[in-house]
C-alpha cells in the first residue's frame, strides 16, 4: 500500500471515531479535532518519508494506539493478538519468569513489588524499583508488553536488568535466572504458641479458602491473644477476594466502593457478621509494595477500627481495569472505575498510610523477630 493511500484510511478512520461522539461537540470542539488529524498524518507522512530507517507501518499504529491509553494512567494499555495471547496465559498461576509486577511510569517500567520467594526477590529486587534496561537494551519507548516480554525466556537462562532506585545516585544490574514462578497464596504459622501469623502473598481464586483454613488451624490453640496479617509486597489480584478476606475480620460495615462514569460500575461492599478472629486484637503489616487488592483489605480494616495498621505507605493503585477484546485479536485493558474506602478517600496515587510507621531494615520477610524489625514490632504490641 502506498503512503498515501495509507494516510488516507488513517485519516478516515479518526474521522469515522469523531463522527461517533460529534453530538456531545460543539463547533469549536469539531474544528480543534480536525486540525489535530490533520497534525497526525503529516506527522505520520514525515515519519515514513524522511525518518533515517524505513518503519512498519502497523507497528507504528500500534505504538500511537499504546501511547495515546498510557496517557490516560500507567495501567491503561494496547495489547496486539500475541500480547493478549501471552497475557491469557498468566492468569493460569504457574509461568516462567522474574517473579515481579510491574506498570509503566514515566516511559519506562516501575516495579509494583517483587513476589515471596522468586528470583526477583532473592535478587534484591524492590518495590519502586525503576527498570531501564532489560540485557542492554533501553525500556524507553517500549509498550509494557513489550517490556515484560523481553523479561520472559526459557527456565533456566539469565537476564540482565538495569535498575535506578531513589537514594541511589547510580543504577544497579541485577543478573537473574529465570524459574517456573508458583505463587503459594499464604503461609500461617503460630508464633510463641500465642500468635497468629498470616502471610497473604496475593489474592487469587483459592486465596480466600485458603485463608479461613489457616486461620481455622490457629484457632485450635486456646492460648492465641491476637492475629499478624502480612500484606507486605502483596501486589492484589481479584476485587471478590478482598471483599472476602476483608469480611473475615469484620462483623458489618462497609469494606469498598468502586466509582466510574457508567451507573454499573458505581457499586458498594459491605461486611456480612462472622469474625473468623473472633474480635481478638489485629495487626496488619504493609509496605510500599502492597497494592490494590491489599490496600482495599488494609484500608477498610483500618477505616473500620478494626486493625492496627504497620510498616510503610502502600503503594496507591486504586483503579479496576477491564480486558475489552478488539477486532483484531487483539485488546485494551482500560481502567473503567476506581476504589474508594468506607471514608470516602481514594486510594489512587495516595495510598494507606499507616497508624504506626516502622521502616523496613531487611530484605526479606520470614517469621524471624531478628531480621523482620516490623514483625518485631508488631509482636511486642499484642503481647505487651
Amino acid at each position: 500500500m502506498s503512503s498515501k493511500k495509507y494516510f488516507k484510511y488513517i485519516l478516515i478512520f479518526f474521522t469515522i471515531i469523531f463522527v461517533n461522539f460529534s453530538d456531545k461537540a460543539n463547533a469549536q470542539d469539531v474544528d480543534k479535532f480536525y486540525e489535530k488529524i490533520d497534525l497526525f498524518s503529516e506527522v505520520l507522512e514525515k515519519i515514513q518519508n524522511d525518518y533515517v530507517e524505513e518503519i512498519d507501518q502497523s507497528e507504528a499504529m500500534d505504538s500511537a494506539i499504546n501511547g495515546l491509553l498510557q496517557s490516560l494512567d500507567p495501567y491503561s494499555s494496547y495489547m496486539n493478538q500475541k500480547d493478549f495471547e501471552d497475557s491469557q496465559t498468566e492468569t493460569s498461576g504457574e509461568f516462567g519468569g522474574l517473579g515481579i509486577e510491574v506498570s509503566m511510569e514515566a516511559g519506562v517500567v516501575k516495579v509494583i513489588t517483587p513476589i515471596d520467594e522468586t528470583p526477583a526477590a532473592r535478587a534484591g529486587i524492590k518495590a519502586g524499583d525503576y527498570i531501564v534496561k532489560i540485557n542492554g537494551e533501553q525500556v524507553r519507548g517500549k509498550s509494557l508488553f513489550e517490556a515484560v516480554n523481553l523479561m520472559r525466556g526459557l527456565v533456566g537462562t539469565s537476564i540482565e536488568l538495569t535498575i535506578r532506585r531513589k537514594n541511589l545516585k547510580k543504577a544497579k544490574i541485577f543478573k537473574i535466572t529465570r524459574e517456573v514462578i508458583e505463587v503459594k497464596s499464604v503461609v500461617s504459622k503460630l508464633v510463641d504458641n500465642k500468635i497468629g501469623y498470616l502471610r497473604l502473598r496475593s489474592f487469587n481464586e483459592n486465596s480466600s479458602k485458603q485463608l479461613k483454613q489457616e486461620i481455622s488451624k490457629i484457632r485450635k490453640s486456646k492460648k492465641v491473644v491476637g492475629y499478624i496479617l502480612d500484606l507486605r509486597n502483596n501486589p492484589g489480584g481479584l476485587l471478590s477476594q478482598a471483599i472476602k478476606i476483608s469480611d473475615f475480620f469484620l462483623n458489618d460495615g462497609e469494606i469498598v466502593s468502586t466509582k466510574g462514569r457508567k451507573k454499573r460500575e458505581n457499586r458498594k461492599f459491605f461486611a456480612k457478621k462472622g469474625d473468623q478472629i473472633s474480635g481478638k486484637p489485629l495487626i496488619v503489616l504493609i509496605n510500599n509494595g502492597s497494592a490494590s487488592a491489599s490496600e482495599i483489605v488494609a484500608g477498610a480494616l483500618k477505616d473500620q477500627k478494626r486493625a492496627v495498621l504497620l510498616g510503610e505507605t502502600t503503594f496507591g493503585k486504586g483503579s479496576v481495569q477491564s480486558i475489552i477484546p478488539l477486532k483484531n485479536k487483539g485488546a485494551i485493558r482500560l481502567t473503567i472505575s476506581k476504589y474508594y474506602l468506607p471514608s470516602g478517600k481514594s486510594i489512587s496515587d495516595i495510598g494507606i498510610v499507616p497508624d504506626i510507621k516502622v521502616e523496613e531494615k531487611g530484605d526479606e520477610f520470614s517469621i524471624n523477630t531478628e531480621t523482620d524489625n516490623q514483625l518485631n514490632y508488631a509482636i511486642k504490641l499484642l503481647v505487651g
